[in-house]
């Protein structure tokens, strides 16, 4: 049975199940869910994000890979995780079900929404939590565009 069988066997929902951004302090600046999945509490939510800030710094100095950067994707029996760090240190990270398609073009357009609609926000305090509705809106169209895309 694929992974993907295993998950869909086991309850998982198909597609992005979230979307995470982390300040380059390790701090929780962002996270929506996207899918019908158990929900975290604030604390633990604020705390799985320290914890991943964390693991890719570890990796990255651990890897015996010259310029390794740090986990990039996380694959387990029910979601993967797909994390990019950008130069300044900001990481951002989707969770979805198994060998979800499109997850590093999601990324880069996650990555691009942050700079058009929270970065040139002048009313965004950096290393803050991100409250910009034009963000939402457009992260939420991306989501289903790409969800749509492939049949989630």
């Amino acid at each position: 049975m694929s992974a993907a069988a295993a998950a869909a066997a086991a309850g998982v929902p198909p597609g992005v199940h979230s979307v995470w951004v982390i300040n380059k302090s390790g701090g929780l600046v962002y996270q929506k869910n996207y899918a019908d999945v158990p929900g975290i509490d604030t604390n633990e939510t604020l705390r799985l994000a320290s914890i991943w800030h964390s693991l890719h710094a570890i990796s990255a100095q651990l890897s015996p890979v010259e310029g390794c950067t740090g986990i990039e994707l996380l694959e387990t029996e029910h979601f993967d995780l797909r994390c990019i760090q950008t130069a300044t240190g900001t990481k951002f990270f989707v969770t979805a079900s198994p060998r979800t398609i499109g997850l590093d073009q999601l990324l880069r357009t996650v990555y691009d929404l942050y700079g058009d609609y929270v970065m040139k926000n002048p009313f965004y305090e950096l290393e803050m939590p991100i409250r910009c509705e034009l963000f939402d809106q457009n992260l939420a169209y991306a989501v289903r565009a790409l969800n749509n895309a492939f049949g989630y």
